[in-house]
């Protein structure tokens, strides 16, 4: 039997539990974190149950041709989920095109290329760019994106369109996508660069061919989570893509017109004057019960993939 070599007692079962005193603090503090996550949970439930009962009780009560219709205008009983849908994918898709080749090229060369010194600065002025409140960017967007930017290039563009729109929100969504990629880059293990090192690659090759490869499963999902983020961007987009009170049906990136958070952040601050329509204010619940289940699908993607391809070392 082992001895306690301080007291030279036997070491018994009841006292390698310890104290009972600190057996109750241990027990309330796991219940305080485990109401914690109840509670959270729970209110993330009621939010769902409550946008979905509001939802469906407004789809009843309206006439189902309203939702394919010529454009998103509430006041005239005109709910055309196609364009808000559009406008969404559209200001999207445009972020993703900025947001893509910066993000991985930073993440590249933050966990490649940068000294240990260089990375430990770089990382958090490149985060801090998250921190610049969207409504800034969107007026850097109608100011000076879509002025000095889209309108050189494109001179049907108007004052308020969905491309500088987009542009800002991708320039919003760098730094997510370069943080999560490069956590994941720099979680290779570095046995699998030394190997390709070792054979004469260059770096270049080992990044793109031996790095890139192995941390697929985080690319992704800093791709799929930057892409939900522009889904819900919605400052910026009720700045720069202008369409307040209603929009009509558009795929021009050069047009201005509405996303579903424009549309429901219109709607809930009455800036479209929804008194015409006694339905209109009511549609916010199901624009926003059909944004959580576009982005709660994005990231059971994200994390379905994640598990397929993940490799472990």
């Amino acid at each position: 039997m082992a001895l306690n070599a301080t007291t030279r007692q036997p070491i018994t079962l009841e006292l390698m539990r310890g104290s009972p005193h600190r057996r109750r603090k241990e027990l309330v503090i796991r219940g305080l974190f485990m109401a914690a996550a109840l509670l959270g949970l729970v209110i993330s439930v009621a939010i769902v149950l409550a946008l979905a009962g509001q939802a469906i009780r407004w789809l009843l009560a309206i006439d189902l041709g309203w939702l394919w219709s010529e454009g998103w205008f509430p006041r005239a009983d005109e709910f055309d989920l196609l364009t808000i849908f559009a406008g969404t994918l559209m200001i999207a898709g445009i972020a993703m095109l900025v947001a893509t080749p910066l993000g991985l090229g930073a993440a590249a060369y933050l966990s490649e290329y940068a000294s240990p010194r260089t990375r430990r600065v770089l990382k958090p002025i490149l985060e801090t760019l998250a921190s610049i409140p969207s409504v800034v960017l969107g007026y850097f967007a109608l100011q000076w994106i879509n002025p000095a930017l889209v309108q050189k290039l494109f001179a049907s563009a108007g004052t308020f369109n969905f491309l500088a729109a987009g542009l800002a929100v991708g320039i919003l969504t760098v730094p997510l996508v370069a943080s999560v990629a490069e956590d994941a880059l720099h979680a290779v293990p570095g046995a699998l660069r030394e190997a390709a090192y070792g054979i004469g690659a260059k770096r270049k090759t080992v990044t793109t061919k031996v790095v890139f490869p192995s941390a697929v499963s985080g690319i992704v999902a800093s791709l799929i989570l930057g892409f939900s983020r522009a889904v819900g961007e919605t400052m910026v987009v009720a700045i720069a893509a202008g369409a307040t009170g209603g929009a009509l049906r558009t795929f021009n990136p050069l047009e201005r017109g509405q996303t579903m958070t424009g549309a429901i952040s219109s709607l809930a601050i009455g800036s479209d004057q929804v008194r015409g329509s006694g339905f209109a204010f009511d549609s916010l619940y199901f624009v926003g019960l059909l944004l959580f289940v576009i982005t709660f699908a994005l990231n059971l993607m994200s994390e379905r993939f994640v598990r397929r391809v993940r490799s472990q070392y």
